[in-house]
């Protein structure tokens, strides 16, 4: 539902930390140069860089492994504050049901799940017309007919009789018509050119063909989607926009269930431990304020890594064994056009044509509680948001035990809300006091209501993130780099969530943390199996739930039929 907020800066933040600046260096577990198997160096320190990182550092006590990134601190040890002191993050990001391989990254990291995450909540949506739809949590839910005999969507359908306010369902019926392109689209090969195809087609154009109800698409569809992916309908690939139904609405009735960080942020909740394992277990070097600058390759190999440190001064990385690019659409475009051994070939060059999505993040300080009906709120439909999605959410219900650390040692006064804009391209040039005063006045005090009246805003803080996110627009599945690389570099990997892993893709999909995260960890460990030792351990990797039986059927029969593809 609120799909990446998360998303939001899990691999477009990659940031970077000079451990030695914040803590003593861990020797316990180091190892002369000499004694080193391999070296390694990992751009990018986000979700994708940390699993990148976590599976070359795990993979042999031997590895010596280089995470560079230009912010000063990602493993989450200093936190990141407003001018006022007060803890802030960029976006607010959702754990949901099917992210199998960050729950069992808590597991390893030996955390309780409790102690990390919230319960499974609830959603709410609104428009100017009032409370549009309530998003159940899913797995709570008793349906009056079994779910066996009810495949995805209809369990959603039922499940939502009573919670979607003014959406009717026969309206909300007709997104089983989408099921026929799921089927085909995803059941397709991946790199196959049917889903170059449903690539070129715009997500509106998808819904159009297969008669899907222009009132659930502009009530319901189109601000899941414009907090989901970014961007309205219009500006979004058919095939990805499919990949995000189907991984979070469709595939399976709890897909859609979502908590979030129970304490503080993502980075301290689940970064810092991982870091601090690996920085004491490993010969991980995790190296802050740096900014790559140039890659070289020597014949089919990367040679060295050009990088401006935390001083300013250049220096290399060399005789490396290999490296992996886990950057978003900016961090990528700046390395690859800057080293002419990668832009060279289409799969770094074509990347580079790829723009990003505006967001603009805020934490809105209260004098006073405010209730809301669901920790987690989206808005639709307001003139006011000039074409942007926009989310709140109760971030100091949500953190009622540590309230107090949200207000920074400051006295705790009222409710702090967590909100952000996507697809904000109208309004970065607005001041930050004009972008707090037009949410406050024009969308919380007309949602909200009398429970809004009297409410005055104690501190703000405003984030601005230009072309940070992903863009997943029309046309650009085939310009989107590759897992890989480039054949003619044998030791260069790509990871992130934008990235096609081809036939080692994940299921789950979209601007999302676990794919973020997996295809780091799939990147390392084609390092690892490219590197010819034996005794390296590959990272685990766990697959998505199976899809239902349905879908398996359905696919199968499509491909037996050949049923033509009238609608592309």
């Amino acid at each position: 539902m609120i799909i990446r907020y998360y998303i939001l800066f899990c691999v477009t933040f990659s940031s970077t930390l000079n451990t030695e600046a914040f803590r003593p260096v861990h020797t316990a577990f180091r190892k002369s140069p000499t004694q080193l198997q391999a070296r390694y160096a990992v751009v990018g320190a986000g979700w994708a860089g940390w699993g990148a990182a976590k599976a070359l550092s795990e993979a042999s006590p031997d590895n010596e492994v280089f995470l560079i990134d230009s912010l000063l601190n990602p493993t989450g040890e200093t936190p990141y504050t407003s001018a006022s002191n007060k803890p802030v993050e960029a976006g607010v990001r959702g754990f949901w049901y099917d992210y199998p391989n960050i729950n069992n990254l808590v597991k390893t990291l030996n955390l309780d799940e409790k102690d990390i995450f919230t319960s499974y909540t609830n959603s709410s949506f609104f428009s100017p017309d009032g409370l549009e739809a309530t998003a159940p949590v899913f797995q709570d839910l008793k349906l009056p007919i079994p779910e066996q005999f009810l495949p995805s969507p209809l369990p959603q359908v039922f499940a939502t009789f009573k919670l979607f306010e003014r959406i009717p369902i026969a309206d909300r019926t007709t997104l089983v018509g989408l099921l026929l392109a799921v089927v085909d689209c995803l059941g397709s090969p991946e790199d196959s050119p049917v889903r170059s195809e449903y690539d070129k087609m715009t997500a509106a154009t998808l819904f159009e063909k297969f008669k899907v109800s222009p009132r659930l698409v502009e009530d319901f569809i189109k601000p899941t989607l414009l907090v989901g992916l970014f961007k309205p309908p219009e500006e979004l690939s058919a095939l990805v926009t499919m990949e995000l139904l189907y991984f979070y609405a469709l595939a399976h009735k709890e897909s859609f269930d979502v908590r979030w960080i129970k304490n503080g942020t993502v980075a301290d909740s689940l970064i810092l431990p991982m870091a601090n394992h690996l920085l004491a277990n490993t010969n991980l070097k995790v190296m802050g304020g740096t900014r790559v600058t140039k890659i070289t390759t020597n014949s089919t190999r990367v040679g060295q890594i050009t990088y401006t440190d935390s001083k300013g001064k250049e220096k290399q990385l060399k005789k490396l064994d290999g490296a992996v690019l886990a950057l978003g659409t900016k961090g990528f475009k700046s390395v690859v056009l800057n080293s002419p051994d990668l832009s060279q070939y289409h799969e770094f060059k074509a990347p580079t044509t790829l723009d990003g999505i505006d967001v603009i993040s805020l934490r809105l300080y209260l004098n006073k509680e405010v209730k809301l009906r669901t920790p987690a709120n989206v808005l639709s439909k307001f003139e006011a948001l000039r074409g942007a999605g926009g989310t709140f959410f109760a971030l100091s219900e949500n953190q009622k035990e540590t309230e107090g650390l949200l207000w920074g040692g400051a006295k705790v006064e009222g409710s702090v809300l967590a909100c952000d804009l996507y697809n904000s391209v109208n309004w970065m040039e607005y001041k930050d006091d004009e972008i707090v005063s037009i949410f406050m006045k024009d969308l919380l005090s007309v949602v909200l209501k009398e429970d809004f009246v009297g409410v005055e805003l104690v501190d703000s803080w405003v984030g601005k993130y230009p072309g940070a996110v992903s863009w997943f627009s029309p046309g650009s599945y085939d310009k989107r780099p590759r897992l890989h690389g480039n054949q003619n570099i044998e030791n260069l990997k790509c990871a992130g969530d934008w990235v096609r892993m081809g036939a080692d893709e994940h299921g789950s999909k979209g601007l999302c943390q676990e794919r973020a995260f997996v295809s780091g960890l799939t990147a390392a460990n084609k390092l690892i199996e490219k590197s010819g030792s034996s005794s390296d351990k590959l990272a685990e990797i766990i697959p998505v739930r199976d899809d239902e039986l349905i879908f398996t059927k359905s696919v199968e029969l499509n491909r037996k039929l050949k049923v033509p593809r009238f609608w592309l």
